[in-house]
């Protein structure tokens, strides 16, 4: 409970100092004076001395202090080879993807799950319809896929009405094997559902093509990966923590 109090305090403190200090202000100044439109989620202090971290749109840059220098790219701790950057962005999406529940996914579980992937899907894209006709073998291997939609030619498409079709059908994990297979589903677009919000989230963290593949810890393995590829990788990912 102590340390609990002190990391909290800590943070406080930190953010205080920000304040104080102008820093917040010019970071976000530099950012407006380069995107105008830009929408600054977060600012916090760097592992780069004199720099603050910046995160918009998940996208995750780096500011200094002054304002004068934005770098846009990866941060690597060389004595420990890690990419700092890339785990931010694993904690971004990690965190935007529990407020997701599981009544607004399609799950395709594993028996004897071991590992749980969430993949950003667009129905008529061929790595995801490939990815999709494997379901069986990534199951076996105890892995289970649960996905949101990513319709990547946007809202009106036919690819966007038919993951529509394919939540309001009765049978959610039917219709999507169906329309994965390019067998016509009934056409219904009528109910509450998911799609745009998953679209727009899949936006925010920044996913820029289909599938999209998301281990539990917000790590994105890539796109397309046959089954025991698949394994291998989350077996590696779960052998480094």
């Amino acid at each position: 409970m102590l340390k609990v109090l002190f990391a909290a305090t800590a943070l406080l403190a930190a953010g205080s100092t920000l304040a104080q200090d102008g820093a917040d202000e010019r970071v976000r100044a530099a950012i407006k004076a380069l995107v105008p439109e830009a929408k600054v989620d977060q600012v916090e202090k760097s592992v780069l001395p004199g720099f603050y971290e910046v995160v918009m749109g998940g996208q995750v840059i780096y500011v200094s202090g002054d304002g004068k220098y934005v770098v846009s790219g990866v941060v690597w701790d060389a004595a420990a080879r890690k990419n700092l950057t890339e785990a931010r962005y694993a904690g971004i999406r990690k965190a935007a993807l529990a407020n997701v529940p599981a009544d607004k996914r399609i799950i395709f579980p594993a028996k004897n799950a071991k590992y749980s992937v969430t993949v950003f899907t667009d129905i008529d894209c061929g790595y995801c319809r490939r990815l999709h006709q494997e379901m069986a073998q990534y199951n076996e291997r105890g892995i289970t896929v649960e996905y949101l939609f990513y319709p990547r030619a946007g809202k009106g498409s036919e690819a966007w009405n038919k993951a529509v079709s394919v939540w309001c059908a009765d049978d959610h994990n039917g219709a999507m094997t169906a329309a994965k297979n390019g067998e016509p589903i009934p056409n219904k677009t009528d109910c509450s559902n998911p799609v745009e919000a998953d679209y727009e989230l899949g936006q925010k963290i920044g996913v820029s093509g289909t599938p999209a593949v998301i281990t539990a810890d917000g790590t994105q393995i890539g796109g397309y990966l046959p089954p025991d590829q698949m394994l291998a990788r989350l077996q590696q990912l779960e052998a480094g923590r």
